[in-house]
């Protein structure tokens, strides 16, 4: 059962909502695994070793979804947590359906019962640690499917509720707050059930959520789960202007990746590089990034997505990243990003 965790302690623990769950403060995004990224580069057995590597340094929480793949990224998981569900927080998502060219909300609770029990199935496990609602469905008021979920809980079936953040990149368009659509969102939930988590694009080139997101969550003890804290891989410092992607990568349809865009943002990774100088020859601009979406509060999980086993290990280690207050002040003067996000 996920009460009885081994825990190891290479990563800081930190706690999610009022029942204080504990987990690493690094977790794992999972779906670079089977789903958006260079479908060539995908390899199960890979993926494989890289989650044991990732719960073996303790980046416990493994953050999936139904629609990665569709499905095949929690049977992947499934073949981890059938050895090792004691060590891992798993968190998956519901409420998204992939159709041939497009996706869809569905929010209605006879499918969030029946979405929740074939996850479990494919994941292996009796109980889900975290379920998350992936985005609402416009045609069914939210509290409905908030109780649902809610239920499940009551059922022992999941331990604790979260929601993705939603409508900050048409707010951008619209000129609204960012997050306006999700704080809405959050208003009528809590009403309903308690929010353990939210989930959001939180980075050095995306800090949106710094202004209404976070300051919400450290009022209400909720956590905050950082998606995406590496600029979907452009904060590392690996990626090479104008060298391409693959067709099936979300990058290659992305404004912030063009050839240009990405020399145009290189000198937000020359900052983050100068600063890992200071720390060590060792010390990388993705820990650095990393580091900075920890300082942001002690509520905050990061979420790196790898496939790698190599970069599961670098990324835990920028747990134990102490970046001083200079290096804060430096990384906060870094050039906005250039380009559009949506």
């Amino acid at each position: 059962m996920a009460g009885q965790r081994e825990v190891h302690e290479q990563v800081e623990r930190r706690t999610i909502g009022a029942g204080g769950l504990a987990v690493g403060a690094v977790g794992l995004g999972c779906m670079p695994m089977s789903w958006a990224y260079s479908g060539s580069r995908q390899r199960g057995d890979e993926s494989v070793r890289t989650v044991h590597r990732a719960l073996d340094v303790g980046c416990d929480l493994l953050d999936t979804a139904d629609m990665y793949g569709p499905f095949t990224n929690e049977l992947l998981l499934g073949r981890v947590l059938r050895e090792r569900r004691r060590d891992a927080f798993v968190s998956t998502k519901v409420g998204l359906l992939v159709g041939e060219q497009h996706v869809v909300a569905n929010g209605r609770p006879g499918y969030v019962r029946r979405a929740c029990d074939a996850s479990l199935r494919r994941l292996q496990t009796d109980v889900i640690d975290l379920y998350q609602l992936h985005r609402a469905d416009p045609e069914v008021p939210v509290e409905e499917t908030w109780g649902a979920m809610a239920d499940l809980v009551r059922a022992g079936k999941v331990r604790a509720l979260g929601l993705c953040a939603v409508g900050a990149r048409g707010g951008r368009r619209s000129g609204a707050g960012l997050y306006d659509t999700t704080l809405r969102q959050l208003q009528r939930v809590q009403q309903v059930f308690p929010v353990s988590a939210i989930q959001a694009e939180l980075s050095v080139w995306s800090p949106e959520a710094l202004r209404a997101l976070l300051p919400w969550c450290e009022a209400r003890g909720v956590g905050f789960l950082a998606a995406m804290p590496l600029g979907n891989g452009f904060l590392t410092g690996t990626l090479t202007p104008g060298e391409g992607f693959e067709r099936d990568d979300v990058r290659a349809r992305h404004p912030r990746f063009t050839a240009e865009m990405m020399a145009a943002n290189q000198p937000i990774v020359a900052g983050l590089r100068r600063v890992a100088r200071r720390h060590g020859e060792h010390v990388t601009p993705a820990q650095v990034a990393l580091a900075w979406v920890l300082a942001q509060g002690r509520q905050v999980i990061a979420l790196p997505g790898t496939k790698r086993e190599h970069w599961a290990a670098q990324n835990a280690a920028a747990a134990g990243l102490r970046l001083t207050e200079q290096d804060l002040a430096e990384v906060s003067r870094l050039p906005a990003a250039q380009g559009s996000w949506d």
